[in-house]
């Protein structure tokens, strides 16, 4: 599928706000915990299907529930399902871009559920489901420890950029596996653009060690040992 077919609400910047957002309601911190501890927590999959033939987006919308069209603003129509929770973007084209699962599983079956569901309106009997793919995981995790994300970018400028007056996270291009790891100075951690679960597993177990060479230390430590050495 073509993706530049998505909407704008689905590019990059505005999907990692979101994630940003209610990261950024964390619990108090507590001293850092292994490596092994810690595991990425799936937050949303992006995959695309199709179901092989054009459709009239208004007689979909008009025959099914939890589904709108406005093609004056956007020319896809909106459909939601409650099990499992999603949202699917329904192309006039027959492509279909599913979007909130938590899971490949749960993406998958979803998408089979919107196939039907545009299937059984007027029977459509050319529907066919086809072409799945996942294009995009999202997860996140916390460390549980402060970074100091100017040394962190300094000493990798080549895969790091850091502009805290445009975004305040540190923007981290991993080449292998191929993701993006948002980085915040709380001990936050965002990946994106993974193609499945194992690539966020990878880029954990690889900037791990590094934000750990990146570890705050807390004045009030450094005060203490400097007293107790005298």
């Amino acid at each position: 599928m073509d993706l530049e077919e998505l909407p704008s609400t689905l590019d990059l910047g505005s999907s990692l706000a979101a994630q940003v957002g209610s990261l950024e309601q964390s619990e108090p911190q507590q001293s850092a915990p292994e490596a092994a501890v810690i595991v990425p927590k799936l937050q949303n999959i992006v995959a695309t299907c199709s179901v092989g033939m054009a459709l009239n987006l208004r007689d979909i919308t008009m025959q099914s529930r939890n589904a709108e069209y406005n093609p004056k603003r956007f020319a896809a129509c909106i459909m939601r399902i409650r099990d499992p929770k999603t949202t699917a973007l329904i192309f006039g084209s027959g492509k279909i871009v599913v979007t909130g699962a938590k899971d490949e599983d749960q993406s998958l079956t979803a998408a089979r559920r919107y196939a039907r569901i545009i299937q059984k309106c007027n029977n459509m009997g050319g529907v066919t489901f086809r072409e799945f793919k996942i294009q995009n995981v999202v997860a996140s995790c916390d460390v549980q420890f402060p970074i100091r994300l100017e040394g962190l970018v300094a000493a990798h400028r080549v895969l790091a950029t850091y502009e805290p007056e445009l975004f305040p996270g540190l923007i981290y291009k991993m080449v292998a596996p191929r993701l993006t790891l948002l980085i915040f100075v709380s001990g936050k951690v965002v990946f994106t653009g993974a193609k499945k679960k194992e690539d966020i597993d990878k880029a954990f177990e690889q900037i791990y060690p590094v934000l750990k060479q990146y570890q705050k230390v807390s004045t009030c430590l450094i005060k203490s040992g400097t007293d107790g050495s005298n």
